[in-house]
């Protein structure tokens, strides 16, 4: 089991070189890492084990009545959960099942509870997948091992002059590039929600209100509440069995079954409603921040100070204005990545080209320089 969570490790391993941000890190890492553990951990419990145990009489073998009820799934009974347990009935929505058939509440997803974990763990890499398809290794050719830092001054001075080279020739080029990565990121917020409806679904829409009424019962007097977990996760339910009797009728049989496995699930998935809003307002407030980026020159500018305090105003102010949001871009991803001295080198020597050549044609335009 531990070599298994060490794959997994490895499988969602970030790279050195960061061509993203930290909110869109969380999702294809750390979120797919913490789906995948749950999915290994519910069918390690699932198939190695027992997930249903079955009160049953002697005339039906102990193993065909939980693999039936395990497969045809359990119910209960949704007028019995606010009644007295141990006074009207033994457990919380376990009662005489004879009565109206609307009142039955069927459970059928507890099979399929680790597919749907590693299904979501999917739908969570597939933002980076594609970025990572789309960006096509960019940064990581462009740093070319200036990260270090540690290298002769004459390597230093030509890999530079390589960057600078690079920069200038397809100044203006990245836009689209960058309004790429500006997609992946909408893409990773539209999942994240999109997978919010899909439990929702997948519970019955029990599951979208699910955090709120946790944190309504943990509040509520402790008398009168009632457990919402239990209603979406129960650990005992009713099977209803038939088989034939010695007289040659059809004789109906109910069990209680008891499902040690939501207790498990019940927790992992009051932890992903809670990590998942959590996902949805990073991920909100990164996306409003790409919108103030694209159409604020003088946010970029401060941005940039802010996180390159060696590289100096006028600087960054005359490559903001000479140039576009997505070399801006790119150039944000490049001083994340390379040693902070060789940046600024790179960023003062780019604007002094760019200061020099303000009365002539820059690479990349037709006819005279706007402002961006």
């Amino acid at each position: 089991m531990l070599d298994i969570f060490r794959g997994l490790k490895n499988l969602v391993k970030v790279s050195h070189v960061k061509n993203d941000s930290p909110v869109f890190r969380l999702h294809y890492s750390i979120t797919v890492m913490i789906l995948m553990s749950f999915s290994l951990i519910i069918t390690t419990r699932q198939y190695v084990g027992n997930p249903i145990d079955c009160v049953h009489t002697k005339d039906i073998p102990e193993d065909v009545l939980n693999t039936y009820c395990w497969i045809h799934s359990t119910y209960t009974l949704r007028d019995y959960f606010g009644k007295k347990q141990g006074i009207s009935v033994p457990y919380p929505g376990i009662a005489n099942s004879d009565g109206d058939a609307h009142t039955k509440k069927h459970y059928k997803y507890y099979q399929w509870v680790c597919f749907c974990l590693f299904f979501q763990a999917i739908l969570f890499y597939t933002p980076r997948w594609l970025w990572k398809s789309w960006e096509g290794g960019k940064i990581h050719a462009l740093i070319m091992d200036l990260d270090i830092g540690i290298c002769s001054e004459a390597e230093k001075k030509q890999k530079k002059k390589l960057l600078l080279d690079y920069l200038w020739e397809n100044l203006r080029y990245h836009n689209w590039w960058a309004y790429r990565y500006y997609v992946c990121e909408l893409l990773a917020l539209i999942n994240v929600i999109g997978q919010m409806f899909l439990m929702n679904r997948f519970f019955d829409g029990e599951f979208l209100q699910f955090g709120w009424k946790v944190i309504k019962y943990m509040e509520d007097d402790q008398e009168d509440r009632m457990d919402p977990m239990i209603y979406i996760f129960p650990r005992m339910t009713k099977c209803t069995f038939f088989k034939y009797g010695s007289s040659g009728e059809v004789e109906k049989h109910d069990a209680i079954c008891i499902l040690p496995l939501n207790v498990v699930n019940e927790k992992i998935y009051i932890f992903l409603w809670f990590w998942f809003i959590l996902l949805t307002f990073l991920t909100l407030l990164t996306l409003i921040y790409r919108v103030v980026i694209i159409f604020s020159p003088r946010m970029r500018v401060y941005l940039f100070r802010m996180r390159f305090r060696l590289v100096r105003r006028d600087a960054i102010e005359i490559i903001v204005r000479r140039s576009k949001m997505g070399d801006w871009f790119l150039l944000y991803l490049l001083g994340e990545n390379i040693d902070t001295v060789i940046f600024r080198d790179v960023v003062q020597d780019l604007a002094n080209r760019l200061g020099h050549n303000q009365h002539h044609r820059v690479p990349g335009l037709k006819g005279e320089i706007q402002d961006a």
